[in-house]
């Protein structure tokens, strides 16, 4: 029998050719030599009235075809962007146009677009365009957007765009009346996604079929597609979106569409020729997304053993100046902030506000980083309120493996109730503990406090919610080669997707792995998709290749038994064999079965031993018989009932320097459950990229703005990205596989786990070994050299 793949770390396909250089991306695509390139003119300004743009020395440079201002937009593409996720609270929602209309509202937002001969001429171009503008105070940040003193929409009251409140029980009486009381406030700054690869969209228009071509560098192909289409008055089947290789997403790619994927088209059908748009590192600062930037205030009773018996927690989310995302990153921190714990009475209230800065969307972890980070910091707080360990504190409040599936009593970001599937917290605990030596470490502080060093020791718990809906289709087709191809509508960024998802039908279909090949992100394969974001890749579509695979199996064991006489119950299929159960004599080969799945058979090979044109088969039977389709194929979409919660723990153990401040990691650790496990290895890479962006969120990375809302580091020489050198040189990740009851694999999501329990988990270990009570991330040694100040303690 052929050797399951599931649960085994097969290599990725996909490496060999991104280590080769031979990796296509959206600037590689060169589907015509006499391409046209776009540049975008951006306000320079936070806040802005726009009281004129002169366009007149640009329309006689030469090499320029065409130049837009917001003046030359019309019928849906003058309307503003959508507002992708609607909620009853979000009562003040505000997306931007695709070229500013009247108004600015960040540095970095599009004004004017213009197509030329090649990117330096409509660089030089723009660079002529003339603005006139009326100054608005700005507003940056979330302190000056509750004064409210200037409103970033004249429109929109104290700049609150949504108010949501949740209660489970009444909190502030369990609070008031608890044996023991704490409050703490809390900030963490924003972050960006910087992946490799900014965003790209090149579009072509043939004017002979009446159709649009659009290559794009997005984590949804079929949300482009519509989007596109409604706003350039064009049927769904009028547009195909092709994603090819991603370099990277996290989060900032979701968002559709972009202004430029409705520009580029635009023009490319108003020109008839190919246009591209790329955009450079300054631009993916200053106009795509940010995230992360909360203020929390956090009231917590308990009882002597750190049992908590009431939570109310506040916070206020900085989404910047627009929100075309809707209220989902603080939604999911007001509803993952529980994490493997039960408060027993819980209030969470949150405010989303503008700003004069860019635009907020998820970003990997998207909301759960500032959940984890007040929950945990209120875990460390009550333990050393009570003089108790902090593993024990947590332990005290675990959700316990027989209380599973749990109803937290929320609603979380689908719209669903919070109900987690699957889980064991304790053993986790075990794990984590035994993992970075968890009851060593006071002797091992002891023995570094001698030689004059100080170290601490973190720990921080999360829950994961993956998988969500509403769907996600694939199509499987058996070629008459033996060959299979895969095709699912989401897209991928380097997750490894064509590895996994071959294992996934290698094992159902019995063909060899190398005979499976898979497609993401193209319209013309699967037309119907939502997207890769939320973790839910391999829960959705892979469940939905897994159910496509069985499909296909059905029929062809089906058409296999016909010409083999045998009941298709007793056939199997082994390295792409079909043959009798314990006759392997009596075979045929899946490539022969694709052949007779067709009456029109065009089998121009000896092998088949099937006619060359057409068969009749049985006269008194149709050719082809009722409720099903010529081919060897299946197609089949998956749709939960709710989202998966996969769950993990981080510990670290850090090096403060007693002089520089500097911080250096010395263990790091991670227990992860994400069910049965697809390819192990590809889940440590997921966690080590994750692990990577985590620490750089911590320790390095924060979006600078001043009071006018500049941007002060939007490049790699000022936005401090962690290298090779800063990231744990060795991670130590151990396994929890608790299946979810919710899908046919029993699998939950992976991607973000790695990045979600960082700022925690640094703030409490950096913690440990300072004494220094810390409540703002992330954290620079400049800033724990100064905070050492200004509570009066000694450098060195």
């Amino acid at each position: 029998m052929t050797t399951k793949l599931m649960g085994q770390g097969v290599q990725r396909v996909e490496d060999q050719r991104f280590l080769r250089g031979q990796g296509r991306y959206v600037d590689d695509v060169a589907v015509e030599q006499d391409l046209l390139h776009a540049a975008v003119l951006r306000s320079p300004h936070a806040h802005a009235r726009i009281l004129d743009i002169d366009v007149t020395d640009v329309l006689d440079v030469e090499g320029v075809h065409l130049v837009y201002t917001y003046d030359d937009l019309t019928g849906p593409m003058a309307e503003p962007l959508p507002l992708l996720i609607p909620h009853p609270a979000l009562t003040e929602g505000r997306t931007q146009y695709a070229l500013a209309k009247d108004e600015v509202n960040y540095v970095g937002e599009a004004i004017a677009f213009v197509v030329a001969e090649d990117r330096y001429v409509a660089e030089d171009a723009v660079s002529k365009i003339r603005v006139q503008y009326e100054f608005l105070p700005a507003v940056v940040g979330v302190d000056a957007a509750r004064e409210a003193k200037n409103l970033v929409h004249a429109d929109v009251p104290g700049n609150v765009a949504a108010k949501l409140e949740q209660n489970v029980g009444d909190a502030v009486a369990a609070i008031a009346a608890a044996p023991h009381r704490l409050e703490l406030d809390l900030t963490i700054e924003r972050g960006a996604c910087t992946p490799m690869e900014g965003r790209g969209t090149v579009a072509r228009w043939d004017p002979d079929l009446n159709r649009l071509q659009l290559w794009t560098s997005t984590q949804s192909s079929t949300g482009v597609r519509a989007a596109v289409a409604v706003k350039l008055g064009l049927d769904l089947g009028q547009v195909d979106v092709i994603t090819p290789d991603v370099g990277g997403g996290f989060g900032v790619k979701i968002n559709h569409p972009w202004p430029e994927e409705l520009l580029v088209p635009m023009a490319a059908r108003a020109l008839g020729r190919t246009v591209k748009f790329t955009e450079d590192r300054r631009e993916h600062f200053i106009s795509s997304a940010h995230e992360r930037g909360q203020v929390q205030h956090i009231e917590v009773g308990f009882d002597d053993d750190g049992r908590l018996l009431g939570l109310n927690v506040e916070f206020w989310h900085d989404h910047g100046a627009y929100i075309p995302y809707g209220l989902i990153v603080p939604i999911i921190t007001s509803t993952q902030l529980l994490g493997p714990y039960k408060p027993q009475n819980y209030r969470v209230y949150f405010e989303s506000l503008y700003t004069n800065t860019v635009m907020v969307t998820p970003y990997r972890g998207a909301g759960r980083p500032q959940g984890c980070y007040a929950m945990e910091r209120t875990m460390d707080a009550i333990a050393k309120y009570l003089g108790k360990d902090r593993a024990e504190v947590r332990a005290t409040n675990f959700i316990q493996p027989d209380e599973f599936p749990y109803d937290q009593g929320l609603i979380f970001q689908d719209g669903r109730e919070l109900e987690y599937d699957s889980g064991d917290y304790p053993a986790s605990l075990v794990k984590i503990k035994e993992l970075v030596g968890w009851d060593e470490f006071p002797a091992f502080k002891a023995e570094m406090a001698a030689e004059g060093r100080r170290v601490g020791i973190g720990l921080a718990c999360y829950v994961e919610g993956t998988g969500v809906g509403p769907y996600e289709g694939a199509h499987v087709h058996i070629e008459t080669t033996g060959k299979v191809k895969v095709a699912t509508g989401l897209t991928t960024q380097g997750q490894g997707h064509a590895t996994v998802f071959a294992q996934l039908v290698a094992d159902e279909l019995g063909v060899k792995f190398e005979d499976v090949e898979v497609v993401t992100g193209d319209t013309r394969r699967m037309p119907y998709a939502v997207g890769t974001f939320a973790s839910r890749a391999a829960v959705m579509s892979g469940s939905a290749i897994h159910l496509a695979a069985k499909r296909a199996k059905e029929k062809a064991l089906k058409i296999a038994g016909e010409a083999l006489e045998a009941d298709p119950a007793d056939l199997q299929i082994v390295d792409g064999v079909v043959s009798v159960k314990g006759s392997p004599g009596s075979s045929i080969d899946l490539g022969t079965v694709s052949v007779l799945s067709n009456p029109l058979r065009y089998a121009f090979d000896e092998a088949s031993k099937a006619a060359t044109q057409f068969s009749v088969g049985d006269p008194g039977k149709p050719p082809v018989p009722e409720d099903e389709e010529p081919g060897l194929e299946g197609r089949d979409f998956y749709s939960p009932e709710r989202a998966t919660f996969a769950s993990g723990m981080h510990a670290v153990i850090v090096e403060t320097d007693p002089d520089t401040a500097e911080i250096t990691i010395l263990k790091y650790a991670v227990v992860h459950d994400c069910g049965n496990l697809i390819n192990p290895m590809i889940v440590e890479g997921q966690i080590h990229g994750g692990v990577a962006q985590g620490v750089g969120g911590a320790l390095y990375e924060r979006m600078a703005y001043d009071e006018s809302g500049q941007l002060l580091n939007a490049s790699f020489m000022d936005y401090l990205m962690p290298y090779v050198t800063e990231v744990p040189d060795g991670i130590d990740i151990d396994h929890l596989e608790t299946p979810s009851p919710l899908n046919p694999l029993g699998i939950k999501g992976a991607g973000e786990a790695g990045v979600i329990p960082s700022a925690a988990v640094f703030a409490a270990a950096i913690e440990d070994a300072e004494d220094i009570v810390i409540t703002a991330m992330p954290i620079s040694p400049s800033e724990l050299y100064a905070l050492r100040q200004s509570q009066g303690l000694e450098n060195s």
